[in-house]
């Protein structure tokens, strides 16, 4: 990504093309509290983040990848054959591209729970780190760039994968049309995007970035789905007119994050993110000092990998999110543009400012923060649990009536 140019002709030009898209605001239910202690607690949220484990994701991930190379490969496969094995419909768009260093080859990882839906929310980050020709600087981690948010889209996939198979044997079984509509999203899917490329190979311009996300909009946007909900006579949609949403996940996993909504046509979204945030620590499920009687400063030293036990409630209340009515204009050029110029509803989730170890040696595992991690694992657990409709088990228990409406909860509600 491109640092932010703060121009207000940028900005305006950026809400005119989401203004286009398909983006509409709907009713969201909320969780209740003991669905967010039971979608909170397992799995465990801070285990596929341990870089003691070398089988967690991220110590999977937290390698060099740059395009074309033997890491990238791996860690490709390695998202892939996770996803797999979850039993998620699993692409690898493969293609080549002109780059700086001549024709490079690179691969989309494409991960949907149900291929066969007509309606798609998309989860995106890009997996590839930047390429740097020189020692030390080629063996350049990314861990905030983007190593956790790829891990905490693993971690999302593996915890939602029960709640979106009851959610489906759910529907298969609705008898009253009444109930169903009850229901939140009974035809949307989620998929995960592992982007390659995003990085640029020397400066940042047009042709030399995001090589992945353009030759995917570009696909997609002359791709046309073939989906049970439209009839013969209907135009079938291409695939970009089915994707509802585009997250985009970068620059995370950092002490302190800062993030704006840049978009006033997922500013819904953005504030069910915040409301999210705001019920976890309600709960006592987000970052506050810890139990013990020590400086709420994080205990643990930042080489020191930490445990779920070291990191329960370390570090301070604070939010992740600018308030909505701040005048943040904010253009950052990422992934997510080929999508935005191309009428698709993003929802941009990153840093702004930008982590102060971006692009260089330091993103690395020292540059995370795990209480960090956990919440962000948490608040995107509970975004899509909400969005989808998804019911967490409580007492061996998963119903839709215990679940609230957005529009009606009340502060109270949440004791």
């Amino acid at each position: 990504m491109r640092w932010p140019v703060f121009a207000l002709v940028f900005h305006v030009f950026i809400v005119l093309v989401g203004a286009l898209g398909p983006s509409q605001k709907r009713e969201i239910s909320r969780l209740t509290t003991k669905q967010l202690r039971a979608l909170s607690n397992s799995p465990n949220p801070i285990q596929s983040f341990n870089l003691k484990s070398t089988t967690s994701h991220l110590s999977k991930i937290l390698i060099p990848r740059a395009p074309d190379t033997a890491n990238n490969t791996f860690v490709r496969n390695y998202l892939a054959d996770t996803l797999r094995s979850l039993n998620w419909h699993v692409e690898v768009d493969s293609f080549t591209d002109n780059t700086p260093y001549g024709t490079k080859q690179f691969a989309n990882v494409i991960a949907t729970k149900d291929p066969k839906a007509p309606r798609k929310l998309i989860i995106a980050a890009h997996f590839d780190s930047k390429y740097f020709p020189s020692f030390p600087e080629n063996q350049f981690l990314g861990a905030t760039d983007s190593a956790f948010p790829c891990a905490l889209m693993l971690d999302l996939a593996e915890a939602l994968n029960p709640l979106l198979d009851a959610k489906a044997e759910r529907l298969s079984q609705l008898l009253d049309d009444d109930e169903a509509n009850e229901t939140s999203a009974p035809e949307t899917t989620l998929q995960l995007l592992f982007l390659d490329g995003e990085e640029a190979f020397k400066e940042w311009t047009k042709d030399d970035s995001i090589y992945g996300a353009r030759h995917l909009a570009a696909r997609w946007d002359s791709e046309y789905a073939s989906t049970p909900s439209f009839s013969a006579s209907d135009r079938s949609p291409t695939i970009l007119e089915t994707i509802e949403h585009f997250v985009l996940l970068d620059l995370l996993g950092a002490k302190d994050p800062l993030v704006s909504s840049s978009y006033h046509t997922t500013q819904w979204l953005f504030e069910a993110m915040i409301d999210g945030e705001s019920r976890l620590e309600k709960a006592g499920l987000g970052l506050k000092p810890s139990r013990k009687k020590k400086s709420t400063e994080d205990p643990t030293p930042r080489t020191k990998p930490q445990t779920n036990e070291d990191v329960g409630r370390a570090a301070p209340a604070k939010s992740f999110f600018r308030p909505v009515d701040s005048r943040h204009f904010g253009f950052i050029e990422d992934d997510h543009i080929p999508f935005l110029h191309r009428g698709v509803s993003v929802l941009h989730i990153i840093t702004n400012p930008f982590p102060r170890v971006w692009h260089t040696i330091k993103d690395d595992a020292s540059a995370l923060h795990a209480p960090t991690m956990r919440k962000w694992n948490l608040i995107m657990r509970i975004f899509v649990a909400e969005y989808l409709g998804l019911v967490p088990v409580v007492n061996g228990t998963s119903t839709l009536s215990t679940m609230e409406n957005r529009g009606s909860t009340r502060e109270g509600d949440l004791e």
